[in-house]
């Protein structure tokens, strides 16, 4: 494709040359440039792309996408706006892959992995191709990749959803994110199915307020079509027991179906029952009732399977086959990720990173724990302090006993963001390990017949930020080797 081709896609541009060069690939990072690239300046928070031009010339850029005057060698392109170009090229360029492909987008603070996982499960199962797009991975059929972002860029995003529809997937399940909202990373995708999990304290350190927050996954559910689409029709899905389903009720003009345990819903779990094999509930549709039965437990994951099950049911598979599916669910990594080496006590490794989810990680545990809870969290550096407190004060509420500890520190002080933790705690039922290796293994050491320990934060994150330097740990791997260190010493 020329350059002339895709430019005319985009409205009030000027360009600095007659040249029309021939476009093998966009990027918007000049260190993977080759010959043919468009260069897109993006500004970043950090970096502005506009003084990369000269590098992605010298790497083989053939042409330029700028919001100001560059001097290059190529032909330059100025708009308004090179994040909002990017999107709308890329999928030009990329032949629209999203419009034949149907798309389900799962936004929420909580649980929007493991809803994406449940979904992609029961898809699966229906022998469809499936691609997922999220925190863990990007998934094209059987094959994974890492990721940066819960929700890639644009280009990222129109390259991942043009391969997937090369390998023949049929449905694609993605995590959005309300910083992906925000930036406008999802701009050109063709969304056919919108799900809100839940909206709680999170990312107030970028968005400020609850409300901006809330109107920044709003974008998802505005963004659905004002018109019926015969062959693709839009569909909103909303948790009813979240009292902001009812702002993106009005934002959306897509048809609306709802979940939910408490308030009367589309979708609704009832007389659920929680086992220490999983967890039994009937579900209500359509007049109907089924009985469900999940091999996970918390309540949590009851919304999070209603969301599932109402998407799929949506995409036209049959509800016999959801259930079956469901029933052959065992889990997400790094979510309510049971840890086991044959110790007499539970271990368990959680994502939970916001008061909301580790409160909802911590009830569940509970529930299938015969002697303490004990509970080892710590929060991210450089990221939300105001929720650092709050954080701590559940953690040592609602455990037995808590360890404060790090997680991912970044360029701040684990001591003072501890400190942070501490500030809103009303009594002494907690201690402070900084190392996190240390803490893992003091509470393994510890540990009684019967006690449940939850190791909150990480998940399936592999690593933990310190400084700037990026350094190897899993919580899985330190809590084996930590289990198996206790039962050699005990033999």
């Amino acid at each position: 494709m020329n350059l002339n081709e895709l430019v005319q896609h985009i409205h009030h541009y000027s360009i600095s040359s007659e040249n029309n060069p021939f476009i093998t690939q966009l990027d918007n990072d000049s260190r993977t440039v080759k010959s043919g690239s468009l260069f897109f300046c993006i500004k970043g928070f950090t970096v502005d792309g506009h003084d990369y031009v000269q590098q992605a010339v010298a790497n083989g850029a053939v042409a330029i996408i700028a919001e100001k005057p560059i001097k290059a060698e190529v032909p330059v392109v100025i708009v308004r706006d090179t994040n909002r170009a990017l999107a709308i090229m890329a999928d030009v360029f990329y032949g629209q892959p999203s419009h034949s492909l149907h798309v389900i987008s799962v936004t929420g603070t909580n649980g929007k992995t493991t809803t994406s996982h449940y979904i992609d499960h029961i898809f699966r199962y229906h022998s469809k191709k499936t691609g997922m797009i999220g925190t863990i991975h990007i998934k094209i059929d059987d094959e994974t990749y890492p990721v940066k972002n819960t929700t890639p860029d644009q280009l990222l995003l129109q390259q991942s959803l043009h391969k997937m529809k090369n390998k023949g997937v049929e449905m694609v399940v993605m995590e959005v994110s309300s910083h992906a909202l925000d930036l406008g990373r999802v701009r050109g995708c063709d969304i056919d199915i919108a799900i809100f999990t839940n909206l709680s304290h999170d990312h107030l350190d970028y968005h400020h307020s609850m409300e901006e927050y809330r109107n920044a996954k709003g974008l998802l559910f505005s963004s659905l079509g004002n018109t019926y689409n015969i062959e693709k029709p839009k569909v909103a899905i909303l948790n009813e027991d979240d009292t902001a389903s009812e702002y993106y009720k009005k934002v959306s003009s897509a048809q609306i179906l709802t979940y939910g345990i408490e308030k009367n819903s589309d979708f609704m779990a009832k007389n659920i029952r929680y086992t220490a094999e999983g967890t039994y509930f009937d579900l209500h549709y359509e007049g109907k009732i089924s009985p469900v039965k999940l091999k996970l437990v918390g309540k949590f994951n009851v919304y999070n399977i209603l969301a599932a099950i109402t998407s799929c049911y949506v995409s036209k598979i049959p509800m016999e086959t959801i259930l079956k599916a469901i029933g052959t669910i065992k889990g997400v990594p790094g979510r309510f990720e049971l840890v086991n080496e044959g110790q007499p006590f539970t271990v368990i490794v959680d994502y939970a990173h916001t008061p909301d989810s580790l409160e909802n990680i911590l009830k569940a545990a509970k529930q299938i724990t015969t002697n303490r809870l004990i509970c080892i969290v710590g929060c991210g550096g450089d990221r939300d302090r105001t929720k650092r407190p709050l954080m701590g004060r559940i953690a040592v509420e609602r455990a037995d006993w808590t360890i404060f500890t790090s997680d991912n520190p970044r360029t701040e002080k684990v001591e003072q963001i501890i400190a942070d933790m501490e500030s809103e705690v009303s009594n002494n039922k907690y201690e402070v390990i900084v190392d996190r290796e240390k803490a893992i293994f003091h509470a393994m050491k510890s540990a009684q017949k019967g006690d449940c320990i939850i190791i909150a934060g990480k998940g399936h994150e592999t690593y933990q930020v310190i400084g700037k330097e990026i350094i190897s740990f899993d919580d899985r791997k330190v809590a084996k080797a930590a289990i198996k260190a206790k039962l050699r010493k005990q033999n």
